[in-house]
């Protein structure tokens, strides 16, 4: 195995968020702290000590801004301000030095590619084509029928284009109508958007996840999208295109390039800036923004929570991407966030829910990069089932049944099996609680050693405190089908991590395994070497005598 220099003898002197695991929180469903039926930024500082507790090195909050909650805060209104359902900037600022106390880091979500449609640039931009901010979105005619410009789509469904009377124009927006995309090829926008993450910046947070950063240019011609290849097969109109002239632009690899240069002026040389690249084929620009001058830190990785199921080879595809151990870009996993189905019912093997997410969970220990655990993971928490009368989710709403996925990922969390709403709330929450959550409520796990919370609170802390599992050279090794075997190595420190993604035991023959032992495992058997339980996982060190 290739070995890299600067890593080994030079661990302390790397940044804070390589390797990290950071936990991601969704304000509106962590703890509501005023009882009024939504979680709130006091709320989380409440609970911040729980999070330490897991082992976590910091913290991802979803938005908080001013925002008409169109798209529950990534429609934004006012980029330097918190929404008063979750607080005040002085509650922000209270969360930020509890935090800092607690020795956690705090990233923020920045929503760079559109505003909400009551965002004062956008009410400047519509009065008129000759203004300061005219030029601030994305305009244009329509064609000689009043159709719109071209055939781009809406992820959140329908045409990507919606008429404005006043411009008489049409304006661009990749999601929905509230959310018209920004400019991003004038400086003037891009300028702006720096001084708002600066604003943060000041303020004390140490990172930036850039939201659905590569839908943020577009084609300037305003070309047809094509067909995609699988058209037919595809489930909604949106991916019913190749969405070239929509996705991945070159001038993102500028536009990134001048943000983390800004951020790191701003925030210091360890302020971590991670994009999130959707789409089918997001490897090669996830590369090309976190390598070279002024790269960004990380690229999130949607190989991952894009996934129905898994499997190793799905694994071993993935973690190819990344086979010369992080030369030209650095990755971020994800097995679950606000925008997916819960990994414990996603991928769910067989019928023992329990015994697939212990093993979904040591996968987070093993994989290289920067992991984010999504909130509940922890306790493994199945995706809610939540009825149609109750969906709030507008992409959920459209295409019902066939995506629930949002709401059923942001009911609240349950903090005490017993109470009312799971001690979430005193009122009724804004999403409804999942009975079959309040089982696994804090209260019912902190305290047990064989609790899911406690496997959670080992495999971080055993990853934190690891450098092969946290900086180290990963390779895949040869295992037999349904199996990932992976080593982790840093200098002459090498562990072994091995996963059965199936609901029956796996005979498997890997010589060097007799010199490693076990140090933590999942759904054990008696001789793992040889023979995997079912979806058994292991954690194994090499002996060093």
């Amino acid at each position: 195995m290739k070995k890299t220099a600067d890593f080994g003898s030079t661990v302390e002197s790397q940044p804070w968020w390589r390797g990290a695991a950071i936990y991601q929180i969704y304000p509106r469903s962590f703890f509501d702290s005023n009882g009024d039926g939504v979680g709130d930024l006091a709320g989380v500082t409440s609970r911040l000590d729980y999070v330490a507790a897991l082992g976590v090195d910091g913290v991802w909050l979803s938005p908080f801004y001013t925002s008409p909650m169109a798209d529950f805060g990534y429609d934004v209104a006012d980029y330097k301000n918190v929404d008063p359902v979750f607080g005040t900037l002085a509650d922000f600022t209270d969360l930020i030095a509890r935090a800092h106390e607690l020795g956690l880091k705090i990233i923020i979500d920045q929503v760079y590619c559109h505003t909400s449609i009551a965002h004062a640039w956008f009410r400047a931009s519509r009065e008129n084509r000759d203004n300061e901010k005219s030029d601030w979105y994305v305009w244009a005619d329509a064609k000689a029928d009043g159709s719109p410009p071209n055939n781009w789509l809406s992820l959140f469904g329908g045409p990507a284009w919606s008429w404005d009377g006043r411009r008489r124009q049409y304006y661009l927006h990749h999601f929905l109508k509230d959310q018209p995309t920004l400019n991003l090829h004038n400086p003037d926008v891009v300028d702006a958007l720096i001084d708002a993450g600066s604003f943060w910046i000041d303020l004390g947070v140490d990172g930036f996840r850039l939201d659905a950063l590569n839908v943020g240019m577009h084609d300037q011609e305003l070309r047809d999208n094509p067909p995609a290849d699988d058209a037919p097969d595809a489930p909604t109109p949106y991916a019913m295109q190749d969405n070239r002239r929509t996705l991945a632009h070159p001038g993102l690899n500028a536009f990134a390039a001048k943000l983390s240069a800004a951020f790191r002026k701003s925030g210091g040389d360890d302020f971590f800036t991670v994009a999130e690249i959707v789409g089918r084929t997001p490897h090669a620009l996830m590369k090309a923004l976190t390598s070279g001058d002024n790269a960004l830190s990380a690229a999130y990785n949607f190989d991952l929570i894009g996934a129905d199921a898994i499997s190793a080879s799905l694994l071993q595809t993935s973690l190819s991407q990344w086979a010369n151990n992080f030369e030209d870009g650095y990755p971020a996993w994800a097995l679950s966030n606000h925008d997916c189905a819960r990994v414990a019912s996603r991928w769910r093997i067989g019928k023992d829910s329990d015994a697939s997410a212990r093993l979904f969970a040591l996968l987070h220990a093993g994989l290289p990069g920067a992991t984010f655990i999504y909130q509940g993971e922890e306790l493994g928490l199945p995706q809610a089932e939540v009825p149609f009368e109750k969906l709030v989710d507008p992409e959920g709403i459209a295409n019902w049944p066939a995506s629930q996925n949002r709401d059923g990922a942001r009911t609240p969390m349950p903090w005490r099996s017993a109470d009312a709403y799971a001690g979430f709330t005193t009122a009724e929450p804004w999403l409804p609680v999942d009975p079959r959550h309040c089982p696994q409520a804090v209260d019912a796990q902190e305290g047990d050693a064989s609790s899911m919370l406690s496997l959670f609170q080992q495999l971080v802390s055993l990853r934190r405190n690891t450098p092969a599992l946290r900086y180290g050279d990963q390779e895949v090794i040869d295992a037999p089908e349904n199996v990932l075997s992976l080593l982790r190595e840093i200098n002459d420190d090498s562990w072994l991590c091995v996963y059965n993604f199936s609901d029956e035991k796996i005979a498997w023959n890997y010589s060097a395994a007799k010199n490693y032992d076990a140090v933590l495992s999942v759904n054990e058997g008696p001789d793992w070497r040889s023979v995997l339980p079912p979806l058994g996982g292991v954690i194994a060190r090499r002996r060093t005598t």
